[in-house]
């Protein structure tokens, strides 16, 4: 009985690794949203490390998380501060959604001038 067992195990086991037996999903296709972010566009990683530019980063990212009224997608949008210029990137649902992240940009201390690059997605 013991002997069957283990066979039927090893059965098993052996069938999963068949490659019809292993069906991975496909890798995402994030073409269409990260086609914006191609050429000179200003990205996360151009974030200035100058402790000012930091914290108007965390600043403006505080005030969206913390507004319940914006989307997931609004609240997600790409903040990059460089010498105190707030380059916002990314979709948003509304136009009322736009206004609102561009003056939480605004009003971060410190920040100079505000890029607003936001995108509002056609449904």
């Amino acid at each position: 009985m013991k002997t069957l067992i283990i066979a039927s195990a090893l059965v098993v086991a052996a069938g999963c690794n068949r490659p019809e037996a292993r069906k991975e999903p496909p890798p995402p296709d994030n073409t269409k949203v990260n086609e914006r972010d191609h050429g000179d566009s200003v990205t996360p990683p151009n974030q200035d490390e100058d402790t000012e530019d930091v914290e108007i980063t965390a600043e403006v990212r505080k005030e969206l998380m913390s507004n319940h009224d914006l989307s997931t997608t609004a609240q997600n949008v790409k903040i990059v501060t460089q010498k105190g210029v707030v380059t916002l990137r990314g979709p948003v649902e509304t136009a009322a959604e736009k206004r609102t992240i561009h003056a939480a940009a605004q009003k971060a201390p410190g920040a100079q001038r505000v890029d607003d690059q936001l995108e509002i997605e056609k449904k």
